[in-house]
This record gives structure tokens, C-alpha cells and sequence, in this order.
């Protein structure tokens, strides 16, 4: 099975960017959707971002025109461009796929998941 390993969290200022990675150990082109999930504590995951093969994503309503997802079937990479941060984004941030999905964003329907990387926003 797939292993995937994120990395570029950090600590920023509210307002910052930071773009997340996700290595994959094996082609993701076989995993039609992948997505960027986050849990806050105390908070159930929820999704963030989502793309599938064909480079079409969906993005949760609290960070679209903020976050984009992007993903590189030939390097084996997931992305997550996050701008503008906020404060409200502070979470450990995950990275999933599946071979197949019918609700993008649902954390249900992903089977493969990263160890997450942590995201902290000051105000």
C-alpha cells in the first residue's frame, strides 16, 4: 500500500503562506482522488482541499481563494499552497488518497492517510 509523507508545516504570522508536501512511495496517478485533511484539538477532521487525476479539485468553503491543492503525477507529490493564513487554520494538517472516491472531501472515503505535519497560525 501507498505511504505518504508530509512535510512544510511550521509557525507563521497570521497573514502568512506556507505550502505543504506530500510524498508518495508509489505512483499516484492509480489513486484518483487526494486530499489535504486538518484536525484542530478538540475538533473532528474535517477536509480541507481535494483533487483528483485530472487535476480538478474542491476546496472547503472556509479556505477557497485562500489554499490551493495541486498535484505532480510524474514527482509522486501532493501540495498545498496555503496564503492568508488565519489564526482559525492552526491544526496538524493531513494528506490522503484513494483509488476511487464519490465525496471528495469526506474523510470517510479515504483509505490512506500521512502521519500529518502541524500547522500553527499566530494572531
Amino acid at each position: 500500500q501507498v505511504q505518504l509523507v508530509e512535510s512544510g508545516g511550521g509557525s507563521v504570522q497570521a497573514g502568512g503562506s506556507l505550502r505543504l508536501s506530500c510524498a508518495a512511495s508509489e505512483d499516484i496517478y492509480s489513486y484518483y482522488c487526494m486530499g489535504w485533511f486538518r484536525q484542530a484539538p478538540g475538533k473532528e477532521r474535517e477536509g480541507v482541499a481535494a483533487i483528483v487525476t485530472d487535476g480538478r479539485a474542491s476546496y472547503a468553503g472556509s479556505v477557497k481563494g485562500r489554499f490551493t491543492i495541486s498535484r505532480d503525477n510524474t514527482k509522486n507529490i501532493l501540495y498545498l499552497q496555503m496564503n492568508s493564513l488565519k489564526p482559525e487554520d492552526t491544526a496538524m494538517y493531513y494528506c490522503a488518497a484513494v483509488e476511487r472516491c464519490d465525496y471528495w472531501l469526506a474523510v470517510t472515503q479515504y483509505t490512506y492517510w500521512g502521519q500529518g505535519t502541524q500547522v500553527t497560525v499566530s494572531s
